[in-house]
């Protein structure tokens, strides 16, 4: 299959819109709208408005440690060069790690302020996570970036370089998207979310294992990932993966020895 799509989705008034910003828009709406949702099922006193303020201090932790992640750890030298590229972020560039600690910190900050219980607000917000992560893994299709290893595979793609690849894009929608997201469902629906930290820990540890495995289909994203690979069979995104199994773990493992549930609301 030949792949050359165009990274603009239409123009409005003659300016473009990428597919890597819908990709945000409608990723973020729709986990906001879930964890509102969730909210209510769960009769957690804590106001939908709290929920939509959170949204606007979530999109900047997401964009500021996501692009901040990439150009520290995949592309410092490029990018120390053409400074300005930093703040093209519809050109796509932004690592997930990174994203990941800026929301993080963004939630601590915003549950600090709002006296919410930190890693319940977390629960919450953790089911609704791999939406956001699929239609991401989209755009990155769409934009022809984070290839795929050569391959012969009856599915491989063509992108402008001409070269067989695998489409791991597509292979981490599905791991990293869908398949993390019904995971997330069944925890939720079996209770855990009665568990401070166990819904995170879950997402972390699923999320480390999609990532680690979809990453033999992936070509590494750095120089400095290219080295570890070849050095240690593993490339950087594969030992980031293996730090937020080991996260999830602890947090799973820290309410397993506590074994009560937690039915206190998030405030």
């Amino acid at each position: 299959m030949v792949c050359n799509f165009s990274n603009v989705a239409f123009s409005i008034f003659g300016l473009p819109v990428h597919w890597y910003s819908l990709a945000y828009i409608f990723g973020i709406i729709i986990a906001q709208r879930l964890s509102i949702f969730l909210s209510k099922q769960l009769e957690i006193k804590i106001a939908s408005r709290l929920i939509d303020d959170f949204v606007s201090v979530a999109i900047i932790g997401i964009i500021l440690g996501g692009r901040l992640g990439y150009v520290l750890f995949y592309d410092f030298a490029y990018y120390f060069r053409f400074p300005i590229e930093i703040f093209k972020v519809w050109k796509g560039g932004m690592s997930f790690y990174g994203g990941f600690i800026g929301v993080v910190a963004a939630a601590y900050w915003f549950c600090r302020k709002h006296k919410i219980i930190f890693l319940r607000f977390l629960d919450l917000w953790s089911v609704s996570v791999p939406i956001g992560l699929f239609f991401g893994r989209i755009a990155n299709f769409i934009n022809a970036e984070l290839l795929g290893k050569e391959s012969s595979v009856p599915w491989n793609v063509i992108f402008s370089d001409g070269i067989q690849r695998h489409p791991s894009q597509l292979y981490e929608a599905f791991l990293e998207g869908i398949l993390l997201f019904f995971m997330m469902l069944l925890a939720f629906n079996k209770k855990y979310h009665q568990y401070r930290g166990r819904l995170s820990g879950i997402f972390c540890a699923g999320y480390g294992v999609a990532r680690f495995c979809a990453e033999f289909f992936r070509e590494p994203d750095s120089d400095f990932s290219h080295k570890l690979l070849c050095t240690s069979g593993l490339n950087l995104n594969q030992y980031m993966s293996i730090a937020i199994f080991l996260l999830g773990m602890v947090l799973i493992a820290n309410q397993a020895v506590k074994s009560r549930p937690d039915n206190k609301p998030l405030k």
